[in-house]
């Protein structure tokens, strides 16, 4: 079995002990990490293909995104100024002229910006399907498997187009029975169950405002039928809770829990608008919570809670969220923002610690997805997702803490990412696709997305 010797480095576990090494070591063999410890490693393992002096650098479980919508990165810097609501109806119409070519372009690069920037689990939520557009499921997940990283692809819905009351026009939502089958269909295509899968699917009907109350209840029933996670966006603003209370008499969680949306099997994106007793329906019955500060800001949506739901034992996870409303599209800067957005809200200084910090970013996202026994930590026996970091250049060169360097100090580069044991990522540039490539096609898609809106 070939292995991969890193040494010399701090190491950062994230296991449940916060175990912490000042110069320590990580084997790696196969897709699976052998070892980890204080100071070098073991001599005499056989097969050793490759041994990395980490002198200078940290090494971490990778990072692992909760949230994210791919499409979008042909649509970044627009609608500047606007709330979320406004931003929708703004981009709706362009959304809805998406096809295979461009959802491949805009996967490749909001993929290429997180694996570059330690990224090693990504996940994407993809809601729009206008008739006639091809396979943009499948632009995804072709586009995941390029890149080598691991990935959950969350099919999601919308039937609730502007004359049914909803917020997308008519001419972007499918039917009910059209995003059921469809779902259903991904699952059958794509989903591995498997320890070391690189792929799975999520169910994921859009949000409340986008989405019926017949495709929440059907898609709750088909995703615990066939074993897999559900997804969707909750209490992000407070429109969407005066929404909730216009439509259906209650706000988001109750109206969630009353369609069985709560559940150790389900995450929600942003859930900024909680009260004491949301946080503790989400507690009790294990819900996850995708935080996406710098989105939040963006649309000026608010803070979410962390604090609060971490003390109710609520799973929380980091997400970029759609490069529409987190234009730089990188993952590890959500490390210093969640932090620091989180030191605005009423627990100031103690709301997170810069620990807390990395383990939103890493174990907590192996949790919301599922697969916190298989990434989210450098464990024996766990798969070999992880980055070792360079603390020794100008950025950090003074920070003695090496995670208070990662997470408070300037992005830190790469020098190294692995995924299954495979590296994707040497000295800051991807090795598994052409970054150059990636954004020249990606400006072309977008311009033709542009001339195609406007043309309507």
């Amino acid at each position: 079995m070939n292995r991969i010797v890193i040494e010399n480095c701090a190491v950062a576990t994230v296991d449940a002990q916060d175990t912490e090494y000042a110069s320590g070591h990580v084997v790696v063999a196969g897709n699976r990490i052998e070892s980890v410890g204080e100071g070098r490693a073991p001599e005499g393992p056989a097969g050793v293909v490759r041994r990395v002096d980490g002198t200078g650098h940290l090494v971490t479980p990778g990072l692992v995104n909760t949230h994210h919508h791919f499409y979008q990165w042909l649509t970044r810097g627009l609608a500047q100024d606007s709330n979320l609501f406004d931003w929708l109806v703004a981009l709706y119409p362009v959304w809805a002229r998406i096809d295979e070519p461009m959802v491949h372009a805009a996967a490749r690069g909001s993929l290429a910006m997180m694996v570059r920037g330690g990224v090693t689990t990504a996940m994407d939520h993809h809601y729009v399907f206008p008739r006639e557009s091809g396979d943009l499921l499948g632009a995804e997940i072709r586009a995941a498997r390029e890149l080598g990283v691991r990935f959950t692809a969350a099919r999601g819905s919308m039937d609730l187009g502007a004359s049914d009351g909803g917020l997308p026009p008519d001419f972007a939502v499918e039917s009910t029975e059209e995003a059921l089958a469809a779902t259903e269909k991904a699952i059958d295509t794509h989903h591995d169950p498997g320890f070391d899968a690189m792929l799975r699917i999520a169910v994921a009907p859009c949000s409340p405002f986008s989405v019926s109350t017949e495709l929440l209840r059907e898609s709750a029933a088909l995703a615990r039928r066939r074993g897999v996670r559900l997804h969707t966006h909750g209490s992000e603003t407070v429109e969407e809770e005066k929404f909730c209370h216009e439509r259906f008499g209650m706000g988001p969680t109750d109206y969630f829990e009353s369609t069985g949306w709560l559940g150790e099997d389900v995450w929600m994106a942003h859930c900024v608008h909680m009260s004491d007793t949301d946080i503790e329906a989400f507690g009790r019955t294990g819900t996850g919570v995708a935080h996406c500060p710098s989105s939040n800001a963006r649309l000026a949506a608010g803070i979410a809670r962390v604090p609060d739901l971490l003390a109710a034992g609520v799973p929380v996870g980091l997400g970029v969220d759609g490069t529409a409303s987190n234009e730089s599209g990188e993952l590890h800067t959500e490390l210093r923002n969640a932090l620091l957005v989180n030191r605005l809200g009423s627990h100031r200084e103690k709301a997170l610690t810069v620990r807390q910090a990395l383990r939103l970013g890493t174990y907590g996202g192996a949790r919301v997805l599922g697969r916190q026994d298989q990434i989210g930590s450098l464990e024996p026996g766990k798969l070999a997702d992880l980055v070792l970091w360079k603390l020794d250049g100008l950025g950090h060169s003074s920070i003695a803490d090496p995670v208070a360097a990662l997470v408070l100090g300037a992005p830190a580069p790469v020098t190294l990412s692995l995924v299954n044991g495979a590296p994707v990522v040497e000295s800051g540039r991807l090795l598994t696709v052409d970054e150059d490539e990636i954004a020249r096609e990606a400006r072309a898609e977008a311009r033709r997305l542009a001339r195609i809106a406007e043309g309507d």
